[in-house]
């Protein structure tokens, strides 16, 4: 086999955005597209070139043209339908975040080990090659020890009637929703599980967090810190600070195919630091490199995911990635009074 043939389970904006990118992908086709109601599912083949639509999820992950299943449903039935697909025979890759909780999380990679099948998060910024970029260039020294990570990752929506984003029952919140993401890259760039997190909130009429403020501690001493919220604009920018620099990423959630950017940056030495020493060529004090994915972020992500299955790759996000992601997001969820 040299193609992965995805069924997509659901038919929402992020599985259009997945369709497109399997569509562009190297190493996927794209076979079924599954729903509650069928006319739902034919009308998301017919827009994204899906070869065959069914009526239910079940149909889906039984369907003998379908190697691997994306589910991109509610938080809330993450764990049933990916387990229900890896009993099927299914691969999966499961949109972030990954379960409601961290007991859910362990559940699906148990079935998975159990099943003998590949299932990983998808958090997509991970495949873009601007993210390997700036790592690498973390690694080679640019800017020194790391100390201090900055992100947000805020929006502000008033579609509030039927946005599962503010429904309790199906594991809404901003923290699930991209709280996660800013969590995720903190525990990235240090390559650290925090030994310490902080977090203050504000719930919204519908039970939901809908701004929340994070900190984290990390071994090494890095501090982290983020906001998001769904009621609010922001800069959305990641920043990266050590002792020698700093890294901004204007775009680090969700990169352009071509053009995407980080910039590597460096302050003027306190006077201090300077007094009696003779002036010597220095770094330009601001450098901006740009890097060209190479292909559509959703399809570079499907294809992460064929060399795990087919190549026995490494995945993108590792098991032990996820499940501390969530654990954070577990304790966060805690001290801000939201219980799934």
């Amino acid at each position: 086999m040299t193609k992965l043939r995805w069924g997509i389970m659901g038919t929402g904006n992020i599985a259009r955005q997945f369709a497109q990118g399997v569509a562009a992908s190297q190493r996927g086709t794209l076979a079924v597209v599954g729903s509650r109601q069928l006319p739902s599912a034919q009308t998301f083949a017919a827009a994204n070139g899906v070869g065959a639509a069914v009526g239910s999820y079940e149909e889906l992950i039984r369907h003998p043209e379908v190697d691997a299943v994306y589910v991109s449903l509610p938080n809330s039935m993450h764990k049933e339908w990916t387990i229900k697909s890896l009993a099927a025979g299914k691969h999966v890759l499961c949109e972030k975040p990954f379960a409601l909780n961290t007991d859910e999380s362990t559940a699906m990679f148990d079935a998975a080990e159990r099943y003998g099948r590949v299932l990983v998060e998808a958090f997509m910024y991970r495949s873009h090659p601007l993210t390997h970029a700036v790592r690498k260039a973390i690694a080679d020294g640019a800017i020194g020890t790391v100390n201090l990570i900055r992100t947000s990752f805020c929006y502000r929506t008033t579609r509030i009637e039927g946005n599962v984003r503010f429904e309790p029952q199906l594991g809404g919140g901003v923290l699930m929703d991209v709280g996660c993401y800013c969590i995720s890259f903190a525990r990235t760039f240090t390559g650290e599980e925090p030994i310490a997190v902080h977090a203050v909130g504000r719930k919204h009429e519908t039970g939901v967090d809908d701004r929340v403020a994070g900190t984290l501690v990390f071994p090494s001493g890095v501090l982290s810190t983020f906001n998001c919220a769904m009621d609010t604009q922001a800069d959305n920018i990641a920043t990266i600070c050590g002792a020698e620099g700093w890294i901004e990423v204007p775009v680090p959630w969700k990169p352009p195919k071509t053009k995407a950017q980080y910039t590597i940056a460096r302050g003027t030495p306190p006077r201090m630091d300077t007094v009696g020493k003779v002036a010597s060529p220095t770094t330009p004090p601001r450098q901006t490199f740009e890097v060209d994915a190479g292909g559509e972020l959703y399809g570079l992500e499907a294809d992460d995911f064929a060399k795990a299955v087919l190549d026995g790759k490494p995945p993108a996000v590792s098991k032990q990635d996820t499940l501390g992601n969530m654990r954070v997001i577990d304790e966060m969820r805690r001290q801000i009074g939201i219980d799934f």
